[in-house]
């Protein structure tokens, strides 16, 4: 979920008259922190955003890409298990084949911004003539022979939060920790004065049928944070007709059995309510505000890493 701050970084560096590389996770060997298609920036002075292990090799990382600079051309650099720097190696056993392309202008990093600020699904593709970025989701395996390979990302995960109390701040709050979108429905004046103040898109969630303020796309989760649950039948009714990858409600169980005859009363399909989770999080009987939007920040994460996407691209 770092590509916004990454290619943001790339562009405002190379706007700035630096010169950058862009380098991509190729393929992963054994163990590693992470996957084919993770990017890491690096400019000439030796700052970068992202990160490919954790700590182990990025110093590494950054001298290559400094050396790749000096060169003027890309590079496949093996790190970790069977690279030729045997100074190097990832505590996890693993070895990762990067990608190191210095960038002329700022073009690749430009698309790639604008196409994650508009939530659209794009691709970076990488061959022996340098790297580009695609509209839509393309992805295809590394070549080693061909010396190509194509890495498709999908939006990020955005919340569209619907609820009052304490909650619904702190899980604004953790969302923007990790860089996430988050929009605030609420007829709560404290915490939307308090939303507001810190720059949050928020609304005021004046009836229990205002259902024509949910906003989504299917890479939006959409969290119900409730304690008094005669707010949320319409609303919910109307996001389970909107596109997401996650529906979650705030409530024990008895109150979710109460809320499920609620919906069936309402029309709402079996099969529909029975995607709702609730109670919400990963670990239930959370009390405190914190930790309830921890354990539901984990869950809406864990979703959206499992969920297949496919469908969305029609």
């Amino acid at each position: 979920m770092d590509q916004r701050r990454i290619f943001r970084f790339l562009t405002e560096q190379i706007a700035a008259g630096q010169r950058c590389v862009l380098v991509t996770v190729l393929a992963v060997e054994g163990s590693a922190m992470r996957n084919p298609g993770a990017h890491m920036a690096v400019c000439e002075d030796g700052s970068f955003v992202g990160s490919l292990s954790g700590g182990c090799i990025e110093n590494a990382v950054v001298a290559e890409a400094r050396d790749a600079l000096k060169a003027g051309a890309a590079r496949i650099v093996r790190f970790g298990a069977g690279s030729p720097y045997l100074d190097i190696r990832l505590p996890c056993g693993g070895g990762l084949d990067l990608h190191f392309q210095p960038l002329a202008d700022e073009q690749l990093a430009h698309d790639c911004l604008a196409a994650i600020m508009a939530r659209r699904p794009y691709t970076v593709s990488i061959d022996p003539h340098g790297a580009a970025c695609q509209a839509g989701w393309d992805p295809a395996p590394f070549d080693p022979a061909a010396g190509t390979a194509c890495f498709g990302h999908f939006p990020q995960a955005r919340l569209m939060l619907v609820g009052h109390g304490e909650g619904l701040s702190a899980l604004t709050l953790l969302a923007q920790s990790m860089a996430l979108d988050v929009a605030v429905l609420t007829p709560d004046e404290r915490a939307l004065d308090r939303l507001q103040g810190l720059g949050f898109p928020v609304m005021r969630l004046a009836r229990t049928t205002d259902t024509h303020l949910l906003r989504s796309d299917p890479w939006t989760a959409i969290v119900f944070l409730f304690h008094d649950h005669d707010w949320e039948v319409a609303l919910l009714r109307r996001a389970f007709e909107l596109p997401h990858f996650y529906i979650g409600a705030m409530g024990g169980r008895r109150a979710h059995a109460v809320r499920c005859e609620a919906l069936r009363a309402a029309g709402v399909p079996a099969s529909a309510i029975a995607t709702l989770h609730a109670p919400i999080g990963l670990f239930h009987s959370s009390r405190d505000p914190d930790t309830l939007a921890l354990s539901t920040l984990a869950e809406i994460v864990q979703t959206y890493q499992a969920a297949d996407f496919g469908p969305a691209l029609g």
